[in-house]
């Protein structure tokens, strides 16, 4: 028996010495009860040493967990101070008391987090108990004003676990249908097989009243039953009273009691440790399947990592050597897998890696060429000046192409921004990677430095002549205009275009509609912000973006169409999103000020993450929409802006722009798909050659291999943690192989009528408090349901020759059945004495051919 308990003591300690006690919830017995209810008293008791804080209130203010263990010497520990020995329990107390107030603070504070004390003595048995903070209704000092409900939660969490037992403690000078330990009790072992009453004060009880038919289980019955105790008074715990000659006492005090002495064997502190060794060795017993199990899971799970402990030498520099080339591959084989993407150890929450790096590559890039985008107003201003500053003087008659390459020269080089920020944000996506790859040599807090430095300080060296070779790159082609290039349209087509400026877009742009115009770009759910039932209403859509138009559905079936925008004249432009709203908010306008939609200038469309709106943005560039520049430029500016042109230099203007804009289109083509090459080439190709070829020469050279391999101490910890966890695991492991195969199950007790605990708030039954002293007029009737006739209670005396009236005033005892019974029947006491009365001859016995039949007491004998 013993052994089961010992074991779960071990697995306690190394569980709650390695910080996962919540691994396995280890079988063990919660003490339940309101406050001053002598939860803390019955625990003293069992060790026989006072050592628990005293005081008026709720002293218990975090949970105690109290392992006794039977041994030779007595002492006490803490978990929290290792390796310290405590033989004074005076000692102890103060130590409960300073972690409590290191919690919890000076003024009344509860938590719960628990504190751990073991105690070692000859005098207990093996036992794992947790003393709750008592129930309380009214808050004090620092309490807030939901103390109840924190202490309520705070005991559910313990007794709610099927491996807790519960010890539900109750005064018995209160009422027992309204114990508060009992009903949190119920709600969790609804069946009973995990609960055990204890009635404590039994020695305060009122004059002439005793809990003898709760105690024998007849009076509000639990399935396991109640024991009584009597622990020390406040007087004799003032005056150092030892607990020994407390429990002398108590054994006293059963013996000598008429009412308690025939069950004084099943009373006490004593027979209630016996009972709760025995209980929890056998729920130990019960619940071995399930905890086998768990011990099994969890010993495979770190079964392979234990492997590689076992055979460690901390200084083998073959190891050391060893352990560093595989580091180095494990690092290359990483970051070659995060940049070329792998199925291994998928990242569903955020796009990281090479997946980021594409989206670099072919959205946010593209978007910021587009961004860049010049003003329409401010570029045909500075082409008219461009022509007019060519003419000079003279009065130009052609348009001049020196006009065009001015232009189309400015414009190139604006492209150098966009292009340099994107390898900005690739030099810092590789650099994340490289912090994600190297938290795998965390073991090596020098080699995990030095690594994340060497690349680190390659990866910037790359980037700069990565920059230099994209500047180049734009120098190129600033160097020569190309106007014969295949996709140029030419100075006949530009003016042709040039003299259809003035007809309708929707004429020129809605004919011959190639079939690329009808591909779909993108399809996704958005929110419309500023259209609804009122005004700031919003609703989700599923929306469809082709090269024409911007449909939205009422769901992605795409079934019932809502509206299809065209997205001729369209714009883009942000919207600062409002203070309550966490949404990033975008617009599409009308460049003409035309409405967008029905009676809407604009038309917000919402999305959840920043990510998902430059996303939308960058597929609306694809389909033409562009960002807009001047929205915000007020009616002054524009008029401003507006300068008077002859019909000629307008013409000119217009021709050159178009020009402007199919040359950039093709530089634009170019510049998008050589910069991904570039970045690809000189930056993260390299890098990944480098880690392959040379990372391991330059750690070689950076430092000594003893200092780069020199072993974390967090790393030493854990191995020595997971050896002892290993090793904890299969000793439990046997353990319980040779107890379960060895000890045989004790079944429950049958179950019980324990419909008082759900009825007891409505109506509830009699309880020593509220039954005490019955009146002649109303005798008390004892309840039939779920109970037979109570057994004979001994006799007093030797030579009595009728059966006795119990001690406590209450219902009559059965008539006997046999014949040395039917002399004399019982008689009712005219009032409660601590003797019982003689029994007067008011009725003649039954018949001994008749069946005996319990009835109440008629009122007519009273008479």
């Amino acid at each position: 028996m013993e052994g089961l308990i010992e074991l779960v003591n071990r697995l306690q300690d190394a569980f709650a010495a390695l910080g996962q006690s919540c691994l396995l919830e280890l079988p063990q017995i919660a003490v339940v009860g309101g406050q001053s209810a002598g939860k803390s008293s019955v625990l003293e008791n069992f060790v026989s040493r006072d050592f628990l804080p005293r005081g008026s209130g709720i002293v218990t203010r975090r949970p105690l967990v109290l392992q006794l263990v039977t041994a030779k010497t007595e002492y006490a520990e803490f978990l929290h101070c290792k390796g310290r020995k405590f033989t004074d329990f005076d000692e102890v107390r103060q130590e409960i008391e300073a972690e409590t107030d290191r919690v919890t603070g000076l003024n009344k504070g509860i938590s719960s987090i628990p504190i751990n004390l073991r105690v070692y003595s000859p005098h207990v048995l093996s036992l794992t108990l947790v003393d709750l903070p008592g129930i309380t209704k009214v808050p004090v000092g620092d309490q807030p004003s939901d103390i109840e409900q924190q202490i309520r939660d705070m005991i559910m969490q313990f007794i709610s676990r099927e491996n807790c037992l519960i010890l539900a403690v109750t005064p018995a000078n209160t009422d027992l249908a309204n114990s508060d330990a009992l009903k949190l009790a119920k709600e969790v072992d609804p069946q009973g097989l995990r609960t055990i009453g204890v009635i404590t004060k039994l020695d305060l009880m009122d004059e002439g009243t005793d809990a003898t038919e709760i105690l024998e289980n007849k009076l509000l019955p639990l399935r396991r039953g109640y024991i009584g105790v009597v622990n020390r008074s406040q007087k004799d715990i003032d005056g150092k009273k030892d607990i020994k000659a407390a429990m002398l006492a108590e054994r006293k005090f059963f013996l000598s009691h008429p009412a308690y002495r025939h069950m004084a064997d099943r009373m006490g502190t004593p027979y209630l440790q016996k009972v709760l060794n025995q209980q929890l060795t056998n729920h130990i017993r019960d619940t071995l399947p399930a905890f086998r199990s768990k011990l099994q899971s969890q010993l495979l799970s770190i079964e392979h990592e234990v492997e590689a402990y076992k055979n460690f030498k901390p200084e083998d520099p073959t190891r050391k050597t060893k352990a560093l080339l595989q580091m180095v591959q494990q690092f290359s084989v990483d970051f070659e897998k995060r940049i070329e993407g792998s199925g291994d150890q998928v990242d569903t929450l955020e796009l990281s890696g090479g997946a980021k790096i594409n989206r670099i590559f072919h959205e946010r890039f593209p978007f910021e060429l587009v961004k860049m985008e010049f003003n329409e107003k401010e570029l045909r201003r500075e082409i008219s000046y461009a022509i007019k500053n060519i003419h000079g003087i003279r009065t130009g008659l052609f348009t001049p192409d020196m006009a065009f390459e001015a232009i189309v020269k400015k414009q190139i080089v604006k492209l150098k921004g966009p292009c340099l920020k994107s390898v900005d944000l690739v030099m810092q996506e590789l650099i994340n990677t490289v912090k994600k790859c190297t938290k795998k040599l965390a073991t090596y807090p020098r080699l995990c430095e030095e690594t994340e430095r060497i690349v680190a300080g390659h990866i910037r060296d790359r980037e700069e002549k990565t920059k230099e070779q994209v500047l180049l790159l734009i120098d190129i082609q600033v160097s020569y205009i190309n106007t014969n290039h295949e996709d140029f349209i030419g100075f006949a087509n530009a003016q042709q275009r040039s003299s259809q400026v003035n007809k309708s877009a929707v004429g020129t742009q809605g004919a011959n509609l190639p079939p690329s115009r009808q591909i779909v770009i993108r399809k996704g759910w958005l929110t419309i912000n500023n259209i609804g039932i009122m005004k700031g209403g919003s609703k989700e859509y599923w929306f469809v973006l082709t090269a024409e138009s911007l449909s939205w559905y009422k769901d992605d079936e795409e079934k019932e169409k809502k509206y299809m925008l065209p997205l001729d004249n369209l714009k883009v432009r942000d919207v600062e999103k409002s203070f309550m709203s966490s949404k990033h908010i975008f617009a599409l306008f009308n460049t003409e000020q035309r409405n967008v939609y029905k009676d809407y200038r604009y038309l917000e469309l919402a999305c959840d993450a920043q990510e998902e709106m430059d996303s939308w943005k960058a597929s609306l560039l694809r389909a033409g929409v562009y960002p807009d520049k001047s929205s915000l430029e007020n009616d002054e500016n524009s008029q401003a802006d507006n300068f008077s042109m002859d019909p000629q230099l307008e013409r000119q203007v217009e021709t050159i722009r178009n020009l402007v804009d199919s040359y950039m289109s093709i530089i634009n083509k170019c510049i998008r798909d050589l910069i991904p090459k570039t970045i690809m080439h000189l930056m993260i190709n390299n890098v990944k050659e480098f880690i392959n070829a040379e990372l391991l020469a330059h750690l070689y050279s950076s430092e000594d291999q003893n200092t780069l391999m020199e072993e974390s101490a967090e790393q030493a910890q854990r191995r020595d943690e997971g050896l002892h966890l290993y090793q904890a695991l299969k000793e439990a492991l046997a353990i319980i192989g040779d107890i379960s195969t060895s000890t045989i199950s004790i079944p429950a007790p049958p179950p019980v009528d324990d419909s008082w605990l759900q009825q007891s708030r409505r109506s509830p039954p009699p309880s020593p408090s509220t039954q005490r002293r019955p009146t002649l007029n109303n005798p008390p009737t004892r309840p039939l349901s779920g109970r037979g006739p109570a057994p004979a209670v001994p006799s007093p005396g030797p030579l009595s020759g009728a059966p006795p009236v119990p001690f406590r005033p209450g219902p009559l005892p059965p008539f006997p059945n046999n014949s040395e019974g039917l002399g004399t029947p019982p008689q009712v006491p005219s009032r409660p004495t601590r003797a019982p009365p003689s029994v007067p001859s008011r009725r003649p016995p039954p018949s001994p051919t008749r069946p005996t039949v319990i009835r109440p007491l008629d009122s007519s004998l009273l008479d």
